[in-house]
């Protein structure tokens, strides 16, 4: 959808047409519900907090400004509501050793993620970010899947561009300890060797 559809529907519901709510909705519920999970690593609360986000939204339509898209309004307002559902259930993050990964490392799986994220692994890869504490995984798939840049991210979280940049390095340090240990042989190695 469109910005232009996006703001077609959000006049017709500010105009009493409560109805094309609802078209606003099925574009974005899979988006939500995806970021949600990446978020909570729960069904039933990944769900709970995709319905409690489409309400925030309907509810605050009024205040959305058209300042960004409405995509970024959407992920914003599910990662508020995420936060909140982990603040509520007292959740930790998950700790995954980082230290002894190179910027090379790093630099290795940026662009084997680039090439994945295109190839039959893909839903490997999804399934490793699953494993990532709750902010990794919802950066990750904000930059890598949803390929929203560093400012439309930081819009989303309310950080700087600059910090979101670090901690995306950060993510994807992680996520190379995962995919070193599940998935390395397989891609990893091959990834390099066509890259000699």
């Amino acid at each position: 959808m469109t910005t232009n559809d996006d703001q077609f529907y959000i006049t017709k519901i500010l105009n009493g047409d409560a109805n094309a709510f609802s078209v606003l909705v099925d574009n974005y519920k899979n988006l939500v519900f995806t970021l949600t999970l990446r978020m909570l690593k729960n069904r039933e609360e990944a769900e709970e907090a995709a319905q409690d986000t489409f309400i925030k939204i309907y509810k605050s339509l009024k205040s959305f400004k058209g300042d960004s898209k409405f995509s970024t309004y959407v992920y914003k307002v599910a990662y508020n509501t995420c936060l909140d559902s982990i603040k509520k259930n007292k959740k930790y993050l998950k700790d995954v050793a980082i230290d002894e990964l190179t910027e090379h490392h790093v630099k290795t799986i940026d662009n084997a993620l680039n090439d994945l994220t295109e190839a039959e692994y893909q839903q490997s890869i999804k399934k490793c970010i699953d494993l990532l504490p709750e902010m990794d995984g919802f950066l990750l798939t904000l930059f890598y899947f949803e390929e929203l840049s560093l400012d439309e991210i930081a819009a989303v979280v309310n950080l700087e561009a600059n910090n979101i940049k670090v901690k995306l390095f950060r993510s994807r340090k992680k996520l190379m300890t995962i995919l070193k240990e599940r998935l390395e042989p397989e891609i990893i190695a091959n990834y390099e060797r066509e890259r000699r």
